[in-house]
């Protein structure tokens, strides 16, 4: 690359000219990433403080929880001790509770969403977009406008009976679950990963015979697994952190996931604050896990998906 002090371009002023402009533009570019890096610093430092903040002060014994402060002045581990005894509810129950939770919940909403992807994505019939743009709108509500309806819904099919102990455990977790298994974000995402699909591929799988299901399950499934991998990191966040829905829903605290029952840590009579940011540090370790190793899935199926 020739620089402004080279002979050969000191002798043309066009040449210096471009060369200037060039080496002014380099700067400005240096000049704005660096700015662009130095907010970008201060944003995650802002977003990023109150985990540390909750970190620190989960291994604080002593102290004031509510100080702003960089390091903690003590270190120990019997706010966690204290978490796993718990209070009210066992913390191992909690963790049980979330794993079948984000279980059920995870499975059932996937397999619905690329079930409902596929006809609005790859079949024609009338009224496919009308119903696909219908579905949509319905995003602009918030989730608390369907409580009630939920609810009515619930209590309606019987879900919070008390019969039988495994029966009413197993029918508290679809209490819980049930309301989210229709995602109009997961619709969204794999019908625009479907449409990127040839529809050759599709034709040629019907010529020979296969069935729309058989189609489903041998080319769109593996074709759209990226968007799969995504929106099941998606779903899995959202029903570890449930935490409105089940404490509304469930009249048995020891069927409450982690992030609805970890005031249970509290006690009836007495706050352990201390105790409830140990927990909080462990709701967050699975989360950080599942983003850790699913992260380029997670990036791709989104880029995917949108390029659709």
């Amino acid at each position: 690359m020739l620089e402004a002090s080279h002979p050969a371009i000191q002798n043309d002023p066009h040449a210096l000219l471009a060369a200037q402009l060039k080496t002014k533009r380099k700067k400005r570019r240096r000049l704005t990433d660096l700015l662009a890096y130095a907010v970008l610093i201060v944003i995650a430092l802002i977003m990023l403080y109150p985990f540390y903040w909750t970190f620190i002060t989960s291994i604080e014994p002593t102290g004031n929880i509510y100080e702003a402060k960089i390091l903690p002045q003590s270190v120990g581990i019997r706010n966690y001790a204290e978490m796993w005894k718990g209070t009210t509810v066992p913390f191992w129950r909690l963790i049980l509770n979330s794993v079948i939770i984000c279980t059920l919940g995870v499975s059932l909403t996937v397999t619905l969403a690329t079930l409902a992807a596929y006809p609005l994505a790859k079949m024609r019939f009338p009224g496919r977009d009308l119903i696909f743009y219908a579905i949509l709108a319905l995003m602009v509500l918030p989730n608390e406008s369907g409580l009630i309806v939920n609810y009515i819904t619930t209590i309606k099919l019987g879900l919070l009976q008390q019969t039988n102990p495994i029966l009413d455990a197993i029918r508290q977790y679809m209490a819980v679950v049930l309301p989210g298994l229709a995602s109009i974000v997961g619709l969204f995402l794999l019908r625009q990963a479907y449409l990127t699909i040839p529809l050759e591929l599709i034709e040629a799988a019907r010529i020979d015979g296969g069935s729309e299901l058989t189609i489903w399950r041998r080319i769109m499934l593996p074709l759209a697994a990226p968007t799969i991998a995504a929106f099941a990191i998606l779903e899995f966040v959202a029903y570890w952190n449930s935490f409105l829905w089940a404490r509304i829903m469930l009249p048995d605290k020891n069927m409450l996931p982690l992030s609805a029952g970890l005031l249970e840590l509290s006690g009836t009579f007495s706050t352990n604050s201390r105790a409830v940011m140990a927990g909080a540090v462990i709701t967050i370790i699975p989360i950080l896990i599942v983003f850790a190793f699913g992260q380029k899935y997670f990036m791709k199926g989104l880029e995917g998906a949108v390029k659709g």
